[in-house]
């Protein structure tokens, strides 16, 4: 029986993770679980799972999920407050943590799961784009297994050969093709992007995510950041990831090896299929998902994404290049300039306006070599800067 802690339980790869756990009592238990303020979704999953330990951020939200477990036979321990994400994550009873917390709110407790050496469930791409240097090297120096949960990262993962750790050249791998599915507005004028509205944005073709999420994917802020991610899990630099539009969403990612071969991992786009694979790996176990219709797929379709269509696609690749504090000004200018179009105070295309301009006014700098606190400090500047580029009242 492994103990398993989820980070961000609420969400859809919380709940997602919860699905799969859940058919498998044999060998996963919840010790752990951990939200932000949904406390009703949260007692619910505590009904189910059983944790030892329930975390809500909001504590208003704790006092609400104590009184709907109230009476509660078994009842879990109800903390709050954001040091508390630390504290669990590192449990003796926990095993397994699964980084589901959307944002750089993640960072922290990511990085205490690899520091205390726990098998790290990576779907926070954030602690990877702010800190990738620091998190890789904790994870190094504990024994940390790190195991990528993004589709994409799964998928690279999946089709990379042994030993790729000592460098991808010395493997035979060429380069990385980092899919994508384009999202909701791929073949929308440019003209209408300027018009479109967060719930738009959020629908997206193939995925169930979250709104923040779904915005960067339809933005392809969200392939951006996994590029980042990407040279951080596989030891690359960006000019040896190609990024391809593939809408279906069968092909996850592909590795191309100098021979001329290129391996490809492919499955239906439900989460719960890397989600399975990182908690049994290297074994196998089922997810629910439905196998792979080739015939009903039909046909499968590639193209080069447009920058004049996806300019934070581009602001991504450019911070990646720069690398120091770069990454870090990118996704804190981006989450800012999300929650502002989710909140109705800007407009689809002035998200990248508003990161471009933050990377423009902030200058990024080499980060020391134990620069937790430099990266954060910088977080905060870029996220009081971007502020600033917003309108004043909605």
């Amino acid at each position: 029986m492994k103990g398993i802690c989820i980070l961000g339980a609420t969400g859809s790869i919380g709940i997602s993770t919860l699905d799969v756990v859940g058919r498998h009592p044999d060998l996963y238990r919840v010790v752990a679980l951990t939200a932000h303020r949904d406390a009703e979704r949260l007692a619910e999953q505590c009904r189910r799972h059983r944790p030892k330990v329930a975390v809500l951020a909001d504590e208003g939200a704790a006092r609400r999920l104590g009184g709907l477990l109230a009476g509660m036979d078994g009842a879990p321990e109800i903390l709050t407050g954001p040091a508390v994400l630390e504290e669990v994550a590192t449990l003796t009873e926990v095993d397994i943590v699964m980084a589901a917390i959307v944002g750089a709110a993640g960072l922290l407790p990511t990085l205490a799961a690899a520091r205390a050496g726990k098998r790290l469930l990576l779907a926070n791409k954030e602690a990877l784009v702010v800190a990738g240097e620091i998190l890789m090297s904790a994870a190094a120096a504990s024994g940390a297994l790190l195991l990528p949960i993004d589709s994409e990262h799964n998928a690279i993962f999946q089709c990379m050969p042994p030993g790729y750790e000592r460098g991808l050249e010395r493997v035979g791998v060429e380069r990385i093709l980092l899919t994508a599915s384009g999202g909701p507005f791929l073949h929308r004028s440019l003209v209408e992007l300027g018009r479109v509205t967060p719930e738009q944005a959020c629908a997206h073709p193939n995925w169930s995510m979250g709104r923040k999420i779904s915005v960067d994917s339809a933005t392809m802020m969200n392939k951006g950041l996994e590029l980042i991610e990407a040279c951080w899990l596989f030891g690359t630099r960006p000019e040896r990831i190609q990024i391809v539009i593939h809408p279906q969403s069968v092909i996850h990612s592909l590795v191309q090896y100098v021979d001329g071969s290129v391996l490809a991992q492919l499955g239906n786009p439900d989460m719960r299929i890397p989600i399975a694979h990182a908690l049994a790996w290297p074994e196998r176990l089922i997810s629910g998902v439905s196998p792979l219709d080739l015939f009903a797929v039909g046909h499968l379709d590639f193209e080069p994404p447009g920058f004049d269509r996806f300019p934070c696609l581009s602001l991504a690749i450019q911070a990646a290049e720069a690398g120091g504090t770069a990454p870090a000004i990118l996704n804190a200018a981006n989450e800012v300039a999300v929650a502002a179009f989710l909140g109705g105070r800007i407009g689809f295309t002035a998200i990248a306006e508003v990161v471009a301009a933050t990377l423009d006014r902030l200058p990024a700098r080499a980060v020391p070599q134990d620069g937790l606190e430099t990266l954060l400090a910088t977080d905060h500047e870029a996220r009081l800067l971007a502020e600033q580029m917003l309108p004043s009242s909605v």
